[in-house]
């Protein structure tokens, strides 16, 4: 019953070819372990790099707006709540954009 199973691996061809795929997939430096390892890094950089250049993008956005007049005096008056002269301002909050704000600090 047992040399059903083996016989195969009686066959010297076999046998090398088994023992070299084991040592190709789980022991040479180049290993099937290895490179599924470096495929994940490899995906999870290029999400970062993904990010990243959304990041970019939103910034080039801010700085063209913040190069007008109107886009810095906008700036000034919706976060650091300046007025021109003559001008009064009321600043009306409710519960949830107050919530809102210590997310975002």
């Amino acid at each position: 019953m047992n040399s059903k199973y083996l016989k195969p691996f009686k066959n010297l061809y076999i046998l090398i070819f088994a023992v070299f795929v084991i040592w190709m997939l789980f022991f040479d430096a180049n290993s099937w372990l290895i490179h599924r390892e470096l495929n994940k890094d490899m995906d999870d950089l290029e999400d970062e790099k993904e990010y990243y250049q959304k990041e970019i993008e939103k910034d080039k956005k801010a700085i063209k707006e913040l190069s007008t007049e109107e886009g810095i005096e906008k700036l000034a008056r919706e976060k650091y709540y300046m007025k021109k002269e003559n001008e009064e301002i009321y600043i009306i909050e409710y519960e949830d954009s107050i919530k809102n704000q210590k997310k975002d600090e």
